[in-house]
């Protein structure tokens, strides 16, 4: 997967090179990128997902059963046994419908970071093992996309596809009634359209990134060079819960512009690793029990099982070079560090700054959650009219119940892990260093009154 060049260059490293054969972290990048390349699980990933088939899988749980929507709640309490292993199913496929849309931002952001690396020079190993992780992202999320369609399709209909919240709308309605709500949630003027404004946007950005890197115009990430006058941009997963797509292509000018920035990115994406070993390790050890009991292994526990084992290589690389290589290069500016702090205090806020009631294992308020609450309680898993819908919801996530309490267990054991790792970061404002809005986060009684401001603005957009 890794070209011939790239390989070739890795074994004819400059002895000038910045990363010295010395330091501890260069030998934990060669050992890893050696390490991930032999034990690759990508043939055996992409050969589950093609070979999925649901009603060989229905009859199992894919995880702990406190890995299910709506666990806990009063709902999941009076749900059928063929209820609760749907909501199991579709948890996972929730679940790993997000880490598709972070696992595109990471190949995106894997080929700007590595743009600079080689600009830099020294870092060839480095650069490597961040074009052999993209190459894995993309298998990873063509399985998790067969496996999430297949599962949707057969237990919610070919309707649940970009399904309204009510089936009796029409399109006009859909569409009008969805944007009530989303600009309800961001509190934030309609943004004004049309490519003019967009191109006077990206000049702005590349003039601002100019001037505050200009002593570094020589590391401007290869990568970024090839796309000319194009600024790639990300949109779901991480990106998704911090900040615009317009937002991002600053983010991306910058993390594209500076050794030090490039590094920090890797910060960032450290949350989305910790994010995701918090569950995933549950699965995995689901894997592990029942490999040892000679017992029925679902397919998707098993992709879960070997997806940890590619990813916990990327995790080591987001640590050492967001915690280590970023000491290699000159000390950040004031610039440099607004930013990066900026960067963490956003995805606190957006991706950790609250607790749900309904997805166990997600720190953020129920309120962008409630259409898709709504489009399950209506569809043909649960039957229910609109009136029963909102009243469950309501009970659901307006009331403290079980499932609360599971959700702060989880909430505890990542708020130490991110702790532990930015602790280490000593360009970051204590705000962030101690992870401060995610300790905040974790308060029960604030994610039902949130819940409860949210649920009544709801249901008046789908009365």
């Amino acid at each position: 997967m890794v070209t011939a060049n790239r390989t070739a260059s890795v074994r004819n490293e400059s002895e000038n090179a910045p990363q010295e054969k010395g330091k501890k972290h260069v030998q934990l990048i060669e050992k890893t990128y050696q390490s991930n390349v032999d034990s690759d699980y990508t043939d055996r990933l992409e050969t589950l997902g093609k070979n999925f088939d649901y009603s060989k899988n229905s009859q199992h749980y894919w995880g702990d059963r406190e890995l299910s929507t709506l666990y806990g709640t009063p709902l999941y309490e009076a749900a059928s046994t063929s209820q609760k292993l749907a909501l199991n199913h579709l948890y996972w496929v929730g679940q790993y419908q997000h880490t598709a849309a972070s696992e595109s931002n990471t190949m995106l952001y894997n080929q700007v970071t590595s743009g600079v690396f080689e600009k830099v020079g020294g870092y060839e190993t480095l650069c490597s093992e961040l074009d052999f992780e993209t190459s894995q992202e993309r298998h990873h999320i063509n399985t998790f996309h067969r496996i999430g369609f297949k599962t949707k399709t057969a237990l919610l209909g070919k309707d649940s596809f970009g399904n309204p919240l009510h089936k009796k709308l029409d399109k006009p309605a859909q569409k009008s009634l969805l944007s009530r709500f989303k600009l309800h949630l961001l509190n934030q003027p309609v943004q004004g359209e049309g490519l003019s404004l967009d191109a006077l946007q990206e000049s702005a950005f590349r003039t601002i990134t100019k001037l505050m890197h200009r002593q570094q115009t020589s590391c401007y990430s290869r990568f970024l060079e090839e796309k000319g006058n194009t600024i790639p941009t990300a949109t779901g997963g991480l990106a998704g819960v911090t900040a615009s797509p317009s937002a991002f292509k600053f983010l991306t000018l910058n993390w594209g512009s500076s050794p030090f920035l490039a590094a920090q990115y890797y910060s960032a994406r450290m949350i989305a690793n910790i994010s995701l070993k918090t569950y995933e390790y549950r699965y995995y050890k689901r894997f592990k029990d029942l490999e040892k009991t000679n017992e029925f292994i679902p397919t998707p526990t098993e992709v879960s099982y070997y997806h940890l084992l590619d990813e916990a290589f990327h995790t080591t690389m987001s640590q050492v070079i967001s915690q280590e290589v970023y000491r290699d290069f000159a000390k950040p500016t004031a610039y440099e560090k607004l930013l990066s702090n900026v960067i963490i205090y956003r995805l606190q806020r957006g991706l950790m700054g609250g607790l749900s009631g309904g997805l166990p294992v997600v720190f953020r308020d129920d309120a962008s959650f409630m259409p898709s609450f709504y489009r399950l309680l209506t569809s043909p898993l649960f039957d229910m009219n609109h009136e029963d819908a909102l009243h469950w919801m309501e009970k659901c996530l307006c009331h403290e119940h079980d499932g609360f309490h599971v959700n702060l267990k989880y909430h505890q054991t990542q708020l130490s892990d991110l702790r532990r790792f930015f602790d280490r970061l000593d360009y970051l404002w204590d705000v962030n260093r101690e992870m401060r809005l995610v300790a905040a986060g974790g308060s029960l009684e604030r994610a039902i009154d949130r819940n409860v401001a949210a649920f009544a603005q709801f249901s008046k957009t789908v009365a």
